[in-house]
């Protein structure tokens, strides 16, 4: 829902030594939100935003960026595009770190808390086509008509389960490949002809300035997004209370709704990365939160998809409830490890 934003209130500069250290990882997408963030964070600080020093941004390698060939539940779970990230926090190595919320565990390590989230992108999913079929993002075009118009036994590429249930259960005949890597070699593996098409998150596309090569963005309804997509979090160590407040000062509050009740959702089904599970919260017209959660099997065979509304102080509660309801009612045999 677009809504004015309330401005953010002038705080005073973080208490300790400058500069602060600022951990990322090295994707160009990964650099350009921690730009977006900085900005933000100058902007509300004017004692920061008049020191050239303040930030000393440090690339981290991660093992989920460092491995490419498997999928991510083969080698840990997505924890591990923040596990390197963590112990340089805990290791004072670093004072913050700037996160896709849609990566990082539910639980977070002891020490470690999330100060806050940043304004929310469009949280959609966004279909990528080798070659543009009849397909536009019109308000007139629905979710069947999309899946109707890919060609018979296309090749789509993800390493996300996620999609790949909600695409095979939507059309058993696609033919799933593996891909992983950053924006542009995902991008780069439909031009070259390996692929028929693929999905990324249109957050990323928008911040990386690729809109343009979006075929279709998919209605969050009809393709459940990840938990916490489109959202930029960031971790301090929990006993950094200056550095805390100052992030506090920034966090948007819509994101914080919206995130805690789909991280709640999350929670509650304790899947593994090889367990399909989506999560998209909103707010309504009438102020209240509206969360769709989804569970499936990876081959399309089974989805279950829930919607319910709750009050906003209410998000962790409608979170929890929802995923309890899902899991009930979902095969076990989905979320075993």
């Amino acid at each position: 829902m677009d809504q004015e934003r309330t401005p953010a209130p002038k705080v005073a500069p973080h208490s300790g030594k400058l500069p602060l250290r600022v951990g990322t990882r090295g994707s160009p997408l990964a650099r350009r939100q921690t730009e977006l963030f900085l900005a933000e964070l100058r902007a509300v600080c004017p004692a920061l935003g008049y020191a050239p020093e303040a930030f000393a941004p440090e690339i981290i390698s991660t093992t989920g960026d460092r491995v490419q060939d498997r999928r991510l539940a083969e080698i840990g779970g997505k924890g591990l595009f923040a596990k390197e990230i963590h112990e340089a926090l805990l290791a004072r190595r670093i004072d913050f770190a700037v996160h896709s919320l849609k990566d990082l565990e539910t639980t977070l390590p002891e020490g470690i808390i999330l100060a806050c989230t940043m304004k929310r992108e469009d949280a959609r999913d966004a279909l990528i086509l080798a070659i543009r079929h009849d397909i536009v993002d019109r308000a007139d075009r629905g979710a069947a008509d999309i899946w109707a118009a890919l060609p018979a036994r296309a090749r789509i590429g993800t390493s996300s389960v996620r999609r790949q249930a909600q695409l095979l259960h939507a059309r058993p005949d696609l033919r799933i490949s593996l891909l992983r890597g950053n924006v542009r070699t995902r991008l780069d593996a439909t031009r070259n002809g390996t692929l028929d098409g693929t999905l990324l998150a249109l957050a990323g596309l928008r911040r990386l300035g690729f809109e343009h090569e979006i075929a279709a963005a998919l209605d969050p309804e009809a393709m459940v997004p990840s938990a916490g997509q489109g959202i930029v979090g960031i971790t301090v160590r929990a006993e950094d209370h200056a550095l805390g407040d100052l992030l506090a000062a920034i966090e948007d509050p819509e994101a914080k709704a919206v995130s805690t009740a789909e991280r709640a959702l999350l929670a509650a089904l304790d899947g593994s990365c090889r367990t399909p599970i989506g999560g998209h919260a909103r707010l309504l017209p009438d102020g209240t939160l509206h969360l769709t959660g989804l569970t499936a099997r990876a081959d399309g065979s089974f989805l279950l998809k829930r919607s319910e509304i709750a009050p906003v102080s209410d998000a962790a509660r409608l979170g929890t409830e929802l995923g309890a309801s899902l899991r009930r009612d979902s095969p076990a045999d989905i979320f075993l490890d």
